[in-house]
């Protein structure tokens, strides 16, 4: 089985980008990218309403790290501190070497290839350094943006789950990418 361990907070960093450890001063790009209805349309949670709600947020991702249980990175433009999005690994499974990625970036910041380079550093982490085998994204069939840019990254779409997820009211379907060490 795996073995995790984010004691020492991995920094990360690629051509343009900076991935470094959330903290309270990025509440308010925290906040912006959870509260955009635009940011948030192809993630089945609620809306942030308020600080406090991001606040909460970044405090239980903090436990979650902590306790080795995901591992989440706030995305930078190099030379500047401010947080443009976040990309991390949920739903870590030790037992199967296996991870989900998920990412989000603040609408000024997209379509500049930012989440195709981050996707790259940190697969690429997750492969050599936390010894995943596979690497999995779960996204909205109707998030075509998302699903470009798993496939310039060499994911491959595993399936489309009908009605696979209950949220809101209703049932959603849920398409899954994946990549495998040393395949795509």
């Amino acid at each position: 089985m795996l073995t995790i361990n984010f004691s020492e907070f991995p920094e990360l960093e690629t051509e343009r980008l900076k991935l470094r450890r959330a903290d309270v001063n990025d509440i308010n790009e925290l906040f912006a990218l959870r509260s955009d209805p635009k940011v948030m349309e192809y993630i089945p949670k609620p809306v942030a309403t308020s600080i406090e709600e991001a606040s909460e947020h970044l405090k239980a991702i903090d436990e979650k790290i902590s306790s080795n249980e995901i591992i989440n990175w706030a995305i930078t433009l190099k030379g500047d501190a401010k947080m443009i999005g976040t990309i991390g690994y949920y739903h870590i499974k030790p037992e199967h070497y296996r991870a989900e990625i998920g990412y989000m970036l603040l609408p000024d910041f997209q379509g500049k290839g930012y989440v195709t380079e981050a996707i790259a550093e940190v697969v690429n982490y997750g492969f050599a350094t936390m010894g995943l085998h596979s690497i999995e994204a779960l996204i909205d069939p109707a998030n075509l943006g998302s699903a470009k840019v798993l496939e310039k990254c060499d994911f491959m779409k595993e399936g489309h789950f009908k009605e696979s997820e209950f949220y809101n009211g209703e049932f959603i379907d849920t398409v899954i990418y994946s990549k495998v060490n040393g395949r795509n």
